[in-house]
């Protein structure tokens, strides 16, 4: 989860690697560090904190004169973040100097017989010991860099993406990945490395992503080498052009990037059915979907895997699924799906859902899907990602760049793709009328209009946040197709606020919850026009009589509600099956302000990080 960035050229290394940083900082910013070669040793700066941290500090204390350098911004996996334990990390000659994201489990065991060997140890990280273990096999078996690595990555456990080079090889840094998202923008002669492209966008559209268990040595004056580290074969490589540019992942005179990526809803989800959407034609076109539409109709069921806010867009297409096309589903979390011996059959499809396409714990699950002869299909955003490779087709949502940590666009263009997938299926098998599909490709194709009035609500949703910013407990309610968003609602507000909050369905709350509830307690209910409208005015009934604080999400011109709730928030009039792309709208700009008036950082949170790349 951790950001890396190296740059070889001709330029100053220095600018183009701490600005690569700041731009990779939402991947982990427990702590910052940066490496450059000034043509006769190896300059290192790094500390506990921030990138702007590390700035400073680089400033008041370094050289940054270089062509060559390396760095690093770290979500910390072993040892606490500080100053030591941040990258990079030297070898213990101080010849070779690395950046690593990702885990090596087998650590322990490879540092004890390092400290027999004689090394000694000044962190409590993975990283030293693999920096380590490289330069000891470079030098007893007397081999090049390039070598060595490959050795070693043979000897280690776990998942990497890292990146070194050696002090008497300025011409050269070599890089590897398993599991970990890796990068190498190409240039004129000159190389860029990254976790994503988004450090080097402004310098080349032409990259290199490293497949798993891919290792590439990058000198100056020469074609870039990939080898396989399982047995160090060539393999070709595949120059990508990028699908990126610099506005994207700019915040365009926002206060923050969370906030620019609320507001891109009405564009973004109109950009992921942008082609694929004919509504006046009654059409629904999905290049992904199109060669493998049996595997669908004919699957015995549908397993939706994902983690946190994807995993709640899985929850939202299980009722959609089942609703219109008639397929059973079961929604895992994807942390959970292998370590419970599932059953997968040939007949089943498994659809993957992450935003970043890199997260670890679902890219498990497909690889065991894959391994009991499932047929598996990828959601994700970024394109060219782990996941969108590792499937065996899928659908890019097109949200475009999402830096904030807590995911908001990636929630409804999700929504918006699983719909798409839902709606065809049935109109394929026959299970929706086709009065009933026309009218939801016309409501899908006025989504985008709501949710900008949506967004209009928002200085009414500001005046609420002022309100319970100081609360220390939340519950979020809904039921049918709004049990997710109230759960997405709740993880939005614990996220961001570091206040406690927990979604439920509606008619569970007399089944525990009722008890925390008094005139202390905010309850934010989705109230919106559904089946299930009177079930949750009795909720809310109920809620009242015990003097709780209702916040309730509501369809504009609503009355009975209204009378009852402490305050509301309104939304559009919107089908019950596509309304949660409309009523997380309001949760999310509630969230936002409650962060914001608590002075937290909105959009990197403590602890947290976009990608999850490790378990």
């Amino acid at each position: 989860m951790c950001g890396i960035v190296g740059y070889i050229g001709k330029r100053d290394a220095y600018p183009i690697i701490l600005n690569g940083l700041k731009r990779l900082e939402y991947r982990g910013y427990d702590s910052a560090g940066i490496a450059l070669y000034d043509g006769k040793n190896i300059q290192l700066c790094k500390t506990k904190g921030k990138v702007a941290d590390l700035e400073l500090k680089v400033t008041n204390e370094m050289s940054t004169i270089g062509n060559l350098g390396i760095g690093h911004t770290r979500w910390a996996t072993h040892g606490e973040p500080n100053d030591v334990n941040s990258h990079p990390h030297y070898s213990n000659s101080g010849d070779l100097v690395i950046i690593h994201n990702g885990i090596i489990e087998n650590y322990a065991a490879l540092k004890k017989e390092l400290i027999n060997r004689g090394y000694t140890f000044y962190s409590d990280t993975d990283t030293e010991v693999l920096v380590n273990l490289i330069e000891d096999i470079k030098k007893n078996e007397n081999v090049k860099l390039g070598k060595a690595v490959q050795v070693a990555l043979n000897q280690v456990v776990g998942a990497y993406a890292i990146a070194l080079f050696d002090k008497n090889k300025p011409d050269e840094i070599v890089v590897a990945k398993l599991g970990s998202p890796l990068a190498i923008g190409i240039g004129d002669n000159e190389f860029f490395v990254a976790s994503d492209a988004s450090p080097f966008i402004e310098f080349t559209n032409n990259a290199i992503y490293l497949e798993d268990e891919e290792m590439a040595i990058i000198r100056l004056g020469r074609d870039i080498e990939i080898r396989k580290v399982k047995d160090d074969s060539i393999v070709a490589p595949y120059i990508q052009e990028l699908q990126l540019n610099l506005e994207q992942i700019e915040k365009g005179g926002y206060e923050h990037f969370m906030l620019k990526e609320i507001y891109e809803q009405p564009s973004v989800i109109k950009d992921t059915y942008r082609g694929r959407l004919l509504a006046d034609k009654g059409i629904i076109r999905l290049g992904g979907l199109e060669d493998y539409i049996e595997k669908f109709i004919n699957a015995d069921r549908i397993i939706i895997v994902a983690c946190g806010t994807s995993w709640h867009a899985g929850l939202v297409a299980e009722y959609i699924f089942e609703d219109w096309a008639r397929i059973p589903v079961e929604v895992e979390y994807a942390s959970e799906f292998r370590y419970r011996n599932p059953i997968i059959t040939e007949n089943d499809v498994v659809i993957a859902i992450s935003q970043s396409g890199e997260t670890a714990d679902t890219l498990a699950a497909i690889k065991l899907a894959k391994e009991k002869g499932a047929f598996v299909y990828g959601i994700c955003n970024v394109v060219g990602s782990t996941i969108s490779r590792a499937t065996h087709s899928g659908t890019y949502t097109h949200a475009g760049p999402e830096i904030g940590v807590a995911s908001t666009k990636a929630f409804t263009t999700q929504i918006t793709v699983l719909t798409l997938i839902a709606l065809k299926l049935a109109k394929i098998k026959g299970t929706i009328s086709q009065s009933n599909y026309m009218l939801h490709l016309r409501e899908l194709d006025l989504i985008p209009s709501k949710v900008e009035a949506a967004l209009k609500k928002n200085d009414e949703i500001e005046k609420i946040a002022k309100i319970f910013k100081d609360a220390t407990n939340f519950l979020y309610l809904g039921r049918g197709y709004n049990f997710p968003v109230a759960l997405e609602g709740a993880l939005k507000l614990k996220e961001i606020s570091y206040i406690h909050a927990e979604g439920y369905p509606a008619a569970e709350m007399k089944h525990g919850p009722i008890a925390l509830i008094d005139e202390h307690m905010p309850i934010v209910v989705i109230a919106v026009n559904s089946n299930h409208y009177e079930k949750v005015v009795s909720n809310i009934q109920e809620i009242k009589s015990r003097k709780g604080k209702i916040i309730a999400v509501v369809t504009e011109g609503d009355t009975i509600v209204r009378e009852m709730a402490d305050y509301i928030m309104e939304v559009p009039n919107t089908p019950e099956t596509l309304s949660p792309l409309v009523t997380t709208i309001p949760l999310q700009l509630l969230s936002y302000h409650i962060a914001l008036m608590l002075d937290r950082n909105v959009d990197q949170p403590r602890n947290l990080a976009k990608a999850v790349t490790v378990e």
